[in-house]
C-alpha cells in the first residue's frame, strides 16, 4: 500500500507539473513536507499545532462567533482524509462561551518559497468561511504555535498568503474560490485578489488548490492551472514582506463577514485529501549563459531593455540599475524579454546596469552589461479647459496629446471633485467613434492611437461617465508630431497678420476687428497672454525665452492660430 500511494503522489505531481510548468517563473520538483493524513484518529501532532487560544477581548477576528477546540470531534483522520469540523454546539473555554465549534490548526513546518498542493473538498454552508492559507512565522499573534519563539511581527507587515477562501465573497457565482495576500500596502479589504469559478460543485468534489511561491512571484492554481499572479514591479516591505518562512493554516470560521449562520445548520466539514510541499533541495551550481542585453524602443520619457539568457531552472532573474534606482524582472530561458523602465525624465542620458542571475542566485560570467540610452524630447500639447459639449464641468478637465514615432497617446484627467465611480471613453470626431479609455491613476485615463501620420490633424474628445451623468469635453484638435495643438476650430485662413515673425521683440498684430481676444501660450500649453485687444496692437516678447509660442485669434470672424517663432 505505501509503494502504491508513493507513485500516485509521483504521478499527480508529475501531471501537475506538466501543465504548469509554462506559467509559473520557478517549477519546484521536491517533495520537503506533507501529511497524507493516512492514520485513523487525531491529527499527527509532529505535524499540526490546535491553535484555540482567544485573542484579547474574547472573539476571534472579523467578528467570527466560534471557538476552535482540540476536539477530536472538530478535527480527526479517518480513511486517509482529515476532517476539519465546524459544529452548532454551546462550547465555554476560557471562560467565553460560544455556540459554535471549528478547529484551527498550524503546521509545525514553516519554509521560504516552494510550492504547496493541497486536495481538498470545500464546505460552501451559509456562513461558513472555509480557508486554507499562510501566515509569516514571525508573526505576533499570541497562541499561535511560533508566536512564543518568533513572534516579533504585528500583522499584516508579517504577511498573509490566502490559498482558498469561500464564503466571503457572496456577490460572486456558486463555486467561486478567491485567494488574496495581505501586507502593510494592503490589507483587511485587500485590493491584491484573484479568483476563478471551479467547474464543479466544490463541496461534492475535490480539486487541488496550489501556490507556486518564488522570490519573483506568487502564482495561484486550480488543479494545476495558474488563475492569479501577484508581482509588484518593485518589491520592498510594504508591497513584499513575502521573503521570509510562512507556515500552513487550515480552519473553518463561522459567520462574521462570511455573513448570517443558517438557522437550520447543525455541521460541515471541510475534507482534506494531502497537504504537500515542494522545494528546490537539489544544488543548482550552474550560473545562466548566453546572456545578451540591448536598447529596444525608447520614447521621451521610457527606455525599452531588451534581455536574454539561458538557464536550465527554466528561468532568469534579470536586475536593472540606474542611478539611485533598482528594480528587476524576470524572463523564461532562451526567450527574449522585453523590459520597459518608466517615468524617465526626457531628452536625458540614462546608463543602465543589468544583471542576470538564477533562482539559486547563480550568476552569469558576463554580468554585468551597462546600456546607455538618450530618451527622446516629448513631443506633447496640453491644457485645461472647463467647456462640455454634453453635460457640464465644475473644475474642469486637463489633456495632453504625446507624439510617439507612428502613435499618439492621450491622456484625459477629469478635475471635477464631486463625481464618483469614473469611467471614460475616448471619442473621435469623424468618422464617430467611442472606445474605452485605460485608467492610470484617480480620474486619469489614457489611450494611444496607432499608425498616425506626421502633421496630419487629429481631433478626439472624452466622455467621463460616472454615477448620476456623463460630462464630454470639446473636441481637441491635434497636429501629429507638433508640440502643441494648433487648436484649428475654424478651417478658412482669416485675412489678419501678425510681423515680423521670427520676433526679436515686439510683435505687431494687424486684425479684422475692433475687439479680438487673443491667447499666447508656450509649447506646453501655459497661458502667458490672455486679454482682449484692438486690430491694431504690439505684444513686447523680449522678454520671453527664445522658442515657439502659439497665438490665437477670436473674433468675430472666426478662429486663427499663428506658430510664433521668439528669436
Amino acid at each position: 500500500m505505501k509503494n502504491k500511494k508513493l507513485l500516485q503522489i509521483l504521478l499527480s505531481f508529475f501531471l501537475i507539473c506538466q501543465i504548469s510548468v509554462a506559467q509559473v517563473d520557478v517549477v519546484y520538483n521536491d517533495l520537503v513536507w506533507s501529511d497524507e493524513f493516512s492514520t485513523n484518529g487525531a491529527v499527527d501532532a509532529n505535524n499540526w499545532f490546535y491553535q484555540t487560544q482567544l485573542p484579547a477581548g474574547g472573539n476571534w477576528f472579523n467578528n467570527e462567533v466560534q471557538h476552535y477546540t482540540n476536539q477530536i470531534t472538530n478535527s480527526y483522520v479517518n480513511s486517509g482524509l482529515l476532517s476539519i469540523v465546524a459544529k452548532k454546539e454551546s462550547y465555554t473555554d476560557q471562560g467565553v462561551t460560544k455556540q459554535y465549534t471549528s478547529a484551527r490548526l498550524n503546521s509545525k513546518f514553516a519554509f521560504k518559497y516552494g510550492r504547496v498542493d493541497i486536495r481538498a473538498r470545500i464546505p460552501k454552508d451559509a456562513g461558513t468561511w472555509p480557508a486554507l492559507w499562510m501566515l509569516g512565522k514571525n508573526v505576533n499573534e499570541d497562541g499561535g504555535y511560533f508566536d512564543a519563539q518568533y513572534g516579533d511581527t504585528p500583522w499584516p507587515a508579517c504577511g498573509e498568503i490566502d490559498i482558498l477562501e469561500h464564503g466571503i465573497t457572496r456577490s460572486q457565482p456558486n463555486n467561486y474560490v478567491q485567494s488574496a495576500l495581505h501586507s502593510p500596502s494592503s490589507f483587511g479589504n485587500t485590493f491584491n485578489i484573484g479568483g476563478v469559478v471551479v467547474g464543479n460543485n466544490i463541496d461534492e468534489n475535490y480539486h487541488i488548490y496550489s501556490l507556486n511561491w518564488s522570490p519573483n512571484e506568487i502564482s495561484f492554481l486550480l488543479d494545476g492551472v495558474v488563475y492569479y499572479t501577484y508581482n509588484p514591479a518593485v518589491k520592498d516591505a510594504n508591497n513584499w514582506p513575502f521573503d521570509k518562512e510562512q507556515y500552513i493554516l487550515l480552519n473553518i470560521a463561522m459567520g462574521g463577514v462570511a455573513g448570517p449562520i443558517a438557522t437550520n445548520f447543525t455541521q460541515t466539514a471541510m475534507d482534506v485529501d494531502y497537504v504537500r510541499v515542494y522545494q528546490n533541495t537539489t544544488l543548482d551550481t550552474q550560473a545562466p549563459t548566453n546572456f545578451t542585453a540591448s536598447v529596444g524602443t525608447t520614447t521621451g520619457s521610457s527606455v525599452e531593455l531588451l534581455l536574454n539568457a539561458t538557464d536550465n531552472s527554466g528561468n532568469v532573474s534579470y536586475n536593472v540599475t540606474y542611478g539611485a534606482n533598482s528594480t528587476n524582472t524576470f524572463g523564461t530561458s532562451g526567450v527574449q524579454k522585453s523590459f520597459t523602465i518608466n517615468n524617465l525624465a526626457q531628452n536625458t542620458n540614462y546608463t543602465f546596469t543589468v544583471t542576470a542571475t538564477d533562482a539559486s542566485g547563480n550568476a552569469a560570467l558576463n554580468n554585468p552589461i551597462v546600456l546607455d540610452a538618450i530618451t527622446k524630447t516629448i513631443i506633447q500639447c496640453s491644457g485645461t479647459e472647463t467647456i462640455g459639449t454634453q453635460g457640464s464641468f465644475s473644475l474642469g478637465y486637463k489633456y495632453t496629446f504625446e507624439t510617439i514615432g507612428t502613435d499618439v497617446k492621450i491622456n484625459f484627467e477629469l478635475l471635477d471633485t464631486d463625481k464618483v465611480d469614473v469611467v471614460a471613453y475616448l471619442w473621435k470626431q469623424s468618422p464617430f467613434a467611442e472606445t474605452p479609455m485605460t485608467p492610470v491613476s484617480g480620474n486619469i485615463f489614457t489611450k494611444t492611437i496607432t499608425g498616425q501620420t506626421t502633421g496630419s490633424t487629429i481631433n478626439y474628445a472624452c466622455k467621463f461617465a460616472f454615477a448620476g451623468g456623463l460630462s464630454v469635453t470639446k473636441y481637441i484638435s491635434y497636429v501629429v508630431g507638433s508640440s502643441c495643438s494648433l487648436g484649428v476650430e475654424t478651417v478658412s485662413e482669416l485675412n489678419q497678420f501678425c510681423y515680423p515673425n521670427p520676433v526679436e521683440n515686439v510683435l505687431q498684430l494687424q486684425l479684422l476687428d475692433d475687439q479680438n481676444q487673443i491667447t499666447v501660450t508656450d509649447i506646453l500649453g501655459r497661458k502667458l497672454i490672455e486679454k482682449v485687444v484692438p486690430s491694431s496692437h504690439k505684444i513686447n516678447m523680449s522678454a520671453f525665452k527664445s522658442g515657439m509660442y502659439f497665438l490665437k485669434i477670436k473674433n468675430s470672424f472666426g478662429i486663427q492660430n499663428i506658430k510664433i517663432i521668439k528669436e
